[in-house]
């Protein structure tokens, strides 16, 4: 894709050539792709595919060695700061502090995003996830599963207009695991635009308005949700990645 050519006006997320190089390693290989507002893009890939190198380009953790990425039309590399209200991110880390309690964590990121009535919104968020007997616990103290509801509550705090979420359910409770699913069905959160990674055949599928299939640094396969209809996706995904089953 000529990565010089105007944006597309439709398009929430856009990529164009994007690549990623650690040392002789290129992890990204000339990424195309586009997501339209409000949509769900599903990527899958086995591990080392570089799912996880691409989000974080895209929600601006890592520069790319070559390619762009546009988030509403605003190149990310030219107002990361702009961008970086708009969007957030899920991934295996939780980006709280361990020493501070789940109700600091939060005003901390409400006022980083300049949050109006901040105590009323982490009110709501926190009942949300369903942590009101742990606002007051230290985060190190958490379990893993009640962290991630706690990284979770961080995400949606700001009602971003971009969601990214890297494997978002390793490690969690079915309680949080209901939360994934809640964010990703825009319940009380408004409508956004979300793109997620996950091993779950099954759950990703059922999630996602585009699917893509990701490996070798490659988006090897892609389709609409809708055109999956009637098709084997185990059998599309064990032969675009050379698994078994």
């Amino acid at each position: 894709m000529n990565a010089d050519k105007p944006v597309s006006p439709t398009r929430a997320i856009e990529v164009r050539g994007l690549e990623k190089s650690f040392g002789e390693h290129l992890a990204l290989c000339g990424i195309d792709l586009g997501v339209n507002p409000g949509e769900c893009l599903v990527i899958f890939g086995p591990n080392g595919a570089g799912k996880t190198t691409l989000l974080k380009i895209m929600s601006t953790l890592l520069k790319p060695s070559a390619g762009r990425v546009f988030l509403d039309g605003i190149d990310i590399r030219d107002k990361p700061t702009e961008i970086r209200r708009k969007l957030s991110l899920v991934s295996h880390q939780t980006f709280l502090y361990d020493d501070l309690t789940i109700f600091e964590n939060l005003k901390f990121y409400a006022k980083m995003y300049d949050i109006g009535d901040a105590d009323k919104r982490i009110r709501e968020v926190v009942a949300w996830a369903q942590l009101e007997s742990r606002v007051h616990d230290k985060v190190g103290t958490l379990s893993r599963g009640l962290q991630q509801r706690a990284s979770l509550a961080r995400a949606v705090l700001h009602n971003p207009s971009f969601l990214f979420l890297d494997e978002p359910e390793v490690g969690l409770d079915p309680h949080a695991s209901d939360m994934v699913r809640d964010v990703l069905s825009d319940n009380d959160y408004g409508s956004r635009t979300v793109v997620i990674t996950t091993h779950n055949l099954e759950r990703g599928l059922k999630l996602g308005d585009r699917i893509a299939i990701v490996h070798k640094g490659k988006i090897v396969y892609r389709v609409s949700g809708q055109e999956l209809a009637g098709l084997d996706f185990r059998e599309i995904y064990d032969r675009y990645t050379g698994t078994g089953r």
